[in-house]
């Protein structure tokens, strides 16, 4: 943390004149500064490598901007010499709490090119294993946003719960973070026997233990006195910087891509869209806690309908060389952080001409610049750490 000084204005100081007469009042201005403050690359607060270059005036903020690329790794340009097998493994990590999600977005999108139908068996998949994945994104947050504010214990009951989770994603995808689990037509390969039980059992789990998380959390008053009213969102806000997901939900705009225009099996499923009007910090927390409980009853619903459906393939069977015909399509999906977008050129050639990644931290974070002047700097941890963002997010 660095900081610079920045001389911004004056204030005047009432002394006793000299050579004017007993008690006569002059006035004398005197110069003051405001700290030009860097808040990382690299700080505790700032969840990776996000630089915020703030002004201070004492202890309030002044201005704030909010500077990226410190990680970017150009995976937009990777993604025009890599196949349309290849862009996946490069897909996944932008958002590393969110991979299979991440995916999910660039298979969509080659199916459309291609005009492919996804078998019911993989379509009704990959929405269970999404919601999964929601779930395992929003506990991480729900840990490690009141550490930031000083509550130690609950990051340790959600980790328990994501460990929970875990387990059943690591076992039919062989990966922990980076599943690697989608293909273009459907999935790597089929539910391994007695899984759909093994899932159903940690879903119910997860859910039987997931007050614990709340009740350490819904009554404290130093969590509340620290996130009520701080960092107030409006919804003409969100709707000038295109903030999405649990963040422009929780400022009462009710949007949600499963529900307004649903991709998968969700067009099949009673998607609860959860609001809050507050738009402040604690409301950002309350919608993630929120939607959790919807995921899992999701999840529920998706192991039902898969042990009613009948065997079958899980994949369509790709030529050796796989080329996407001469277009250009859209592909966005409701990530668990907001809305995920790919736009797909293509030339019919095997490797994308073009493909824009439309990342929700990017949009959501670039706010920060009108929603931290006039609070103070204590305070911005606190509003810092209610945006849920990845820094691989905003980056690419």
């Amino acid at each position: 943390m660095t900081g610079e000084p920045r001389a911004t204005g004056a204030f005047q100081e009432r002394v006793v004149g000299v050579g004017s007469g007993a008690g006569a009042v002059a006035p004398r201005e005197l110069a003051t500064e405001d700290m030009v403050l860097n808040i990382g690359p690299q700080h505790p607060s700032t969840h990776g490598v996000l630089r915020l270059r703030i002004t201070l005036d004492g202890e309030r903020i002044v201005a704030a901007e909010p500077i990226v690329g410190y990680m970017h790794r150009g995976a937009e340009k990777l993604f025009e010499v890599r196949d349309y097998r290849q862009i996946i493994v490069l897909a996944n990590r932008h958002d590393w709490l969110s991979a299979f999600a991440n995916e999910l977005g660039v298979v969509i999108a080659v199916e459309r090119m291609l005009g492919m139908e996804v078998p019911r068996r993989a379509v009704w998949a990959r929405t269970l294993l999404a919601e999964l994945n929601r779930v395992l994104n929003h506990l991480m947050f729900l840990g490690s946003y009141p550490l930031e504010l000083g509550a130690i214990t609950p990051v340790f009951y959600a980790f328990h719960e994501r460990e929970t989770l875990q387990h059943v994603m690591e076992e039919i995808s062989g990966g922990r973070m980076h599943y690697m689990f989608n293909r273009v037509g459907g999935l790597k390969e089929d539910l391994p026997l007695g899984w759909l039980d093994r899932t159903a059992r940690a879903v119910a789990d997860v859910r039987r233990r997931l007050p614990d998380i709340e009740n350490l959390i819904s009554g404290n008053e130093i969590f509340l006195a620290r996130t009520r009213g701080v960092g107030v969102l409006s919804p003409e806000m969100i709707m000038q910087y295109g903030v999405s997901g649990p963040i422009a939900r929780a400022s009462g705009v009710d949007f949600d891509l499963r529900r307004d225009e649903p991709y998968l099996a969700y067009g099949e499923l009673p998607v609860q869209v959860v609001t809050r009007t507050a738009g402040d910090c604690h409301a950002r927390f309350e919608v993630l806690l929120d939607q959790v409980k919807v995921s899992l009853d999701l999840a529920d619903a998706c192991l039902e309908r898969l042990r009613e459906l009948p065997p079958g393939p899980i994949n369509q069977r790709l030529p050796k060389i796989l080329k996407a015909p001469e277009g250009h399509t859209y592909a966005w999906t409701e990530s668990p952080l907001g809305i995920n977008g790919y736009y797909l050129v293509s030339r019919g050639e095997k490797t994308p001409w073009r493909l824009k990644l439309r990342s929700a931290s990017f949009n959501n974070i670039q706010v920060l610049r009108e929603i931290l002047p006039g609070n103070l700097v204590a305070d911005m941890i606190a509003i810092l750490g209610s945006m849920f963002f990845v820094v691989g997010d905003i980056d690419k």
